[in-house]
């Protein structure tokens, strides 16, 4: 049985799989409707406290995340458990280092990375992936 958002919900970005992930900014108040199950936060600082499930990414704005071995391994995870669960990419803004992170998560779901920044800026926010680092990022990801 799957629990997973609506693909009508704010900030959804569906992958080619059928996978629901929601983007969001942290700054802007929490949509209505469900919560996530799960979320992976990407920030420069400790994320605060919320009543679900949780993992802090520490990566600063507008940069990479510190540890790409760290930051693959959590895009995974939220990758496999969106499959089942409502699953949570957000950072400040939700547009520079979440759709970096969902542009990981299309290369783990099969888009070719050279594709992935592009498919994430026609069905989540064209403003997504802000700095040509994270494009390039992107591109590495899988390596």
């Amino acid at each position: 049985m799957t629990d997973t958002w609506n693909a009508t919900d704010a900030g959804i970005l569906r992958l080619p799989s059928g996978r629901l992930i929601r983007g969001r900014g942290l700054r802007r108040p929490l949509p209505a409707g469900p919560t996530p199950a799960f979320a992976v936060y990407l920030l420069g600082k400790q994320p605060p406290e919320v009543p679900w499930e949780f993992q802090w990414l520490r990566w600063p704005d507008f940069r990479l995340p510190s540890s790409h071995t760290h930051a693959q391994a959590m895009l995974r995870t939220a990758w496999e458990r969106a499959d089942a669960e409502r699953v949570e990419l957000a950072c400040a803004g939700g547009c520079g280092r979440t759709g970096t992170a969902l542009a990981c998560l299309a290369v783990l779901d099969g888009v070719p990375a050279g594709e992935a920044v592009d498919f994430v800026r026609r069905n989540y926010d064209p403003r997504a992936v802000e700095t040509p680092w994270q494009k390039r990022y992107v591109r590495r990801f899988a390596d």
